[in-house]
């Protein structure tokens, strides 16, 4: 399928796709910063330069885009146009975020990711319930963690509440 924007018109929407900063994790930062965590954003010493790093805590949170990361649930759609070309992109994404993974864990460090469909669209958790969970994991010995939306069994009504 053809594009229905010219070039010129899809780049310039493209280049305002943040790769840092986004809603999700402001929205993260902000609650976090309220209930009293302190923390660093996107360390570059760090594998993946986390969104937000709890050095206190020895943990490091990632606020992933179900998309860019090519997440197994609603949010994601295989792109119709450029196969090749996203496919290729979202799997060397995937492939980093493997990599990260593995780096995090020889080092020590705690490691929580925070999925896009967690905090939008029709599977979405509560705010403050991701919030909680994050709280309660940056507070727990766990080591790794993933808050991701509402699974189709899970689902109460359809508004994913």
């Amino acid at each position: 399928m053809a594009d229905i924007v010219d070039k010129k018109t899809r780049s310039r929407m493209m280049s305002g796709i943040r790769g840092k900063n986004t809603r999700p994790e402001l929205l993260i930062r902000r609650k976090l910063h309220s209930l009293g965590f302190r923390y660093r954003i996107h360390d570059k010493r760090f594998p993946g330069k986390p969104d937000i790093l709890l050095p206190k805590y020895h943990a490091a949170i990632f606020v992933h885009g179900c998309f860019w990361h090519g997440h197994d649930c609603h949010l994601f759609k295989q792109p119709t146009s450029n196969i090749i070309f996203w496919k290729k992109k979202i799997e060397r994404n995937r492939q980093l975020d493997i990599k990260n993974r593995e780096l995090f864990k020889i080092s020590g460090w705690r490691l929580l990711i925070v999925w896009e469909c967690s905090l939008k669209g029709k599977k979405r958790l509560l705010l403050d319930d991701v919030i909680q969970r994050i709280s309660d994991w940056i507070k727990s010995d766990n080591l790794e963690c993933e808050i991701r939306g509402y699974e189709t069994s899970d689902t109460k009504n359809d508004d994913g509440r």
